[in-house]
């Protein structure tokens, strides 16, 4: 049995996708097939959820046509039908790569399943394939759900009706109910099924709208590069999050709240700062080196104790009236998307707990800036999903917006044509503890 070291990934694929005016789209199946194939070669795995489209509209307006009116569960079951012929065709397409059963019954769960590919299509009255899609995404722990249609954006309002129609990059899910309301109808027109959204919601999930046409933008998704479509999520997240209660001990932070705020916690916090810091020390030895991300400047501080050249910047101005006065003129303002440092700046450059508090589609831009500053290491510890000992001893943090496994990390990392992710170099906990990586800058080819 193949083991697949990342969760797979649901697309939801719109049937205006798969039907259009001129019939089954056979561009866009072809494209499909290579770019999913050129996935799959790189180790990722997928559920694909196939939509009705204009099938589906066919056989209710034919149906229309002869008796006058259906009742909704009529109109229902007809989209269903047509979802699973497109997800037959699906299957066809991948039948040498894909699982033999095609999930109809989102109750029976697949075990043990081997396949790179499983289709699925709609199951019963009552909502879409966009609620059957965050059902696989809840019971199989997928990373992310990719709703793919023939719009670029989601819109403040029909964009075919209205000139004036207005692009939103990012929202929330009470946002998106605003715009599509609570209640399902067959055949109804949203970016987003309501009833899917109500339990998108409820499970937290992030959910990237995007069109299915363009497939380049489809692999800067998932690739963490910046892309073209709109963002749902959970929560809204900006600078402003990294707030007072942030670094007064009352937002995140340790579950046993006898910890959080005690003279033990703030021991303990101390400790893991120098413990960091002597690693560096011992295994690294910059002469200079940069934390993005420093907060109060602990391991600044601590880092300049053992006669290292250490800079922090950080976004939250906040920070700096917490920071200690004898390391505030070592911190800088700034954001790690535009770093205020030229290139080769440091020996070390790293980031403590950062990459996963950064939008999908910033993450690469981010990675590369602290690889820009950097003359030769650039070390990221992340918390990943393998963190388990994080789950079990800390809140839930909001701001944990980019939460991938080890090997989504792996991949984004060695994709970078200018760094090599190291195997040894420092010390690494197990990853129940933690995730770190370590990337060399190769030298420049004169």
């Amino acid at each position: 049995m193949i083991k697949y070291k990342e969760r797979p990934i649901v697309i939801s694929v719109g049937g205006s996708l798969l039907i259009n005016q001129d019939g089954i789209n056979y561009r866009f199946l072809r494209k499909l097939n290579h770019f999913i194939r050129k996935q799959v070669k790189q180790g990722r795995r997928f559920f694909l959820v196939a939509g009705g489209g204009k099938t589906a509209r066919h056989y209710r307006d034919a149906g229309k046509a002869v008796i006058g009116g259906m009742s909704d569960e009529d109109l229902d079951w007809l989209g269903i039908h047509a979802t699973r012929l497109n997800a037959h065709l699906l299957r066809t397409i991948f039948q040498d790569i894909s699982h033999p059963r095609i999930i109809e019954n989102y109750d029976r769960k697949l075990h043990n399943w081997k396949e790179p590919i499983v289709i699925g299509a709609g199951w019963k009255p009552g909502w879409s394939t966009d609620y059957d899609a965050v059902i696989l995404a809840r019971d199989y722990g997928a990373d992310l759900i990719i709703n793919l249609s023939n719009i670029d954006w989601v819109y403040d309002k029909d964009p075919n009706k209205y000139d004036d129609a207005k692009i939103i990059k990012k929202l929330t899910w009470e946002e998106m109910e605003k715009l599509v309301g609570k209640k399902w109808k067959p055949g109804i027109n949203a970016p987003f099924d309501p009833v899917a959204a109500q339990l998108a919601k409820d499970l937290e999930l992030t959910v990237i709208v995007a069109n299915g046409n363009n497939f380049s933008n489809l692999n800067k998704i998932l690739e963490g590069d910046s892309f073209k479509g709109t963002v749902i999520m959970p929560f809204k997240m900006d600078a402003s999050f990294y707030d007072r209660e942030y670094y007064t001990g009352d937002k995140g932070g340790l579950k046993f709240k006898y910890l959080q705020k005690s003279f033990l916690g703030n021991v303990i916090q101390k400790a893991t700062n120098l413990y960091r810091a002597f690693m560096i020390k011992i295994y690294l030895r910059p002469k200079t080196c940069l934390d993005v991300g420093c907060g109060t400047g602990e391991l600044v501080k601590y880092l300049r104790k053992l006669g290292i050249d250490a800079m922090g910047v950080e976004i939250s101005s906040y920070a700096f009236e917490f920071a200690d006065k004898e390391v505030k003129p070592f911190l800088k303002h700034g954001d790690i998307l535009k770093l205020p440092f030229k290139d080769d700046s440091f020996d070390l450059v790293l980031t403590y707990d950062v990459l996963q508090h950064i939008d999908r589609s910033k993450i690469k831009k981010a990675i590369k800036e602290t690889v820009r500053v950097s003359k030769k290491y650039i070390l990221h510890k992340i918390y990943t999903r393998e963190n388990v000992w994080f789950q079990v001893f800390h809140n839930k943090d909001h701001s944990d917006i980019s939460v991938f496994s080890r090997a989504s990390w792996r991949r984004m990392f060695s994709s970078l044509k200018n760094v090599v992710v190291m195997k040894k170099g420092i010390l690494r906990l197990p990853s129940f503890f933690e995730t770190i990586f370590l990337l060399r800058k190769k030298e420049k080819e004169v």
